[in-house]
């Protein structure tokens, strides 16, 4: 399976916007964005002013593939998948983004970042509904319960990132109880639910796919 393995706070110095790559790294002093380090690349004085429509749009669909940790070609297809659905295509595009198990562990908390939580699901660490599942892109169903294997309820990484929940919660669309390690999905969530990424322009990108 094709993966990113360069250094990932390079990411959000090209987006210029905070990804969440590193977990605690990033809430840090010693998260490069909170430098206001430059994009890498070119001096910026060297660099062209003003993006062209087609450069605005790349980047709102590159910073939406990085957030969640997926290559373009698996992207492209849930995108299509999208499409597909009835209803708005963006907001069908969130809500399949969601619905992927190793997003929905980080959002319960088990995990510091969505690379730590697709660690955990290849690694057969987690169950949905009592049956393990080691596959990262699988679609949670709602009222779909999810829980940390007996193997790694002794992991310090899981107990690290669960104090987080008692700091910020969860998504209001799951549910959890951190001390029996397990949680549901409740429902979908609506596009207006998912306010960490308000500043997604998802427009933007149906209108690049469609060129």
């Amino acid at each position: 399976m094709a993966r990113y393995t360069g250094p990932v706070c390079r990411l959000c110095r090209v987006e210029q916007k905070k990804l969440m790559l590193k977990g605690a790294r990033c809430k840090s002093d010693k998260c490069p964005m909170n430098k206001k380090r430059a994009a890498p690349g070119k001096d910026p004085k060297a660099r062209p002013g003003k993006r062209s429509d087609y450069g605005v749009q790349l980047r709102e669909k590159q910073k939406l593939k990085r957030i969640y940790g997926m290559q373009e070609k698996q992207f492209s297809l849930f995108f299509e998948r999208a499409l597909r659905m009835s209803g708005v295509a963006g907001e069908n595009l969130f809500i399949l983004l969601e619905r992927r198990l190793d997003n929905v562990v980080y959002r319960l908390r088990f995990a510091a970042s969505r690379s730590q939580a697709r660690q955990l699901v290849l690694h057969g660490h987690v169950c949905v509904n009592g049956k393990k599942i080691t596959i990262p892109s699988y679609l949670v169903n709602p009222e779909n319960e999810i829980s940390i294997a007996d193997g790694g309820r002794n992991m310090v990484i899981i107990k690290d990132a669960l104090k987080e929940y008692g700091k910020s919660g969860v998504m209001p669309w799951l549910k959890l109880d951190p001390d029996a390690m397990k949680g549901k999905f409740l429902v979908s969530p609506r596009r207006s639910d998912i306010t960490d990424l308000s500043d997604i322009k998802e427009q933007m990108i149906i209108e690049l796919y469609s060129k």
